[in-house]
């Protein structure tokens, strides 16, 4: 019998800044160890702070997760959402990323300049959120495995 799948959406911040370099490292490191757990999901990274997307076998998904708050580079990590899945969303991904750069000029009104909204206390809004940001994602990116 095997394991349902799942999806966790998480955040954390960043115990110190990545730069280009420590990014690719971590995706590198990501991917393949996605790939051997039959993980997906995709990666967001912006000033300090983490938004992932996991998804595969539940226990393979519980054990990264045990991982990620143990690891010394993520601080305050708070799960958003965990939901069983009948498909994968991210499929397509061992881990998707999308580099984000910082603006120079204030967000239009209406638009998500930050993962701030993740943080609220309202559930509801969170959630919203991490399907928003998941579908953006999904229509931003090209196919990286």
């Amino acid at each position: 019998m095997s394991t349902p799948l799942v999806s966790v959406s998480y955040v954390s911040t960043a115990a110190d800044s990545f730069d280009d370099a420590a990014l690719s490292a971590l995706l590198a490191q990501s991917r393949a160890s996605n790939h051997d757990h039959d993980l997906t999901g995709m990666l967001l990274y912006r000033r300090g702070r983490f938004f992932q997307v996991l998804e595969g076998p539940q226990d393979a998904v519980d054990e990264l997760m045990t991982k990620i708050r143990r690891d010394p580079r993520h601080a305050d990590v708070r799960v958003l959402l965990s939901e069983q899945l009948d498909e994968r969303r991210f499929s397509e991904w061992t881990m998707g990323y999308e580099p984000i750069g910082v603006p120079s000029s204030p967000p239009p009104e209406g638009f998500r300049d930050t993962f701030a909204d993740l943080e609220s206390d309202d559930d509801d809004a969170s959630i919203r959120a991490v399907r928003e940001l998941t579908v953006w994602f999904r229509a931003r990116t090209s196919v990286d495995v």
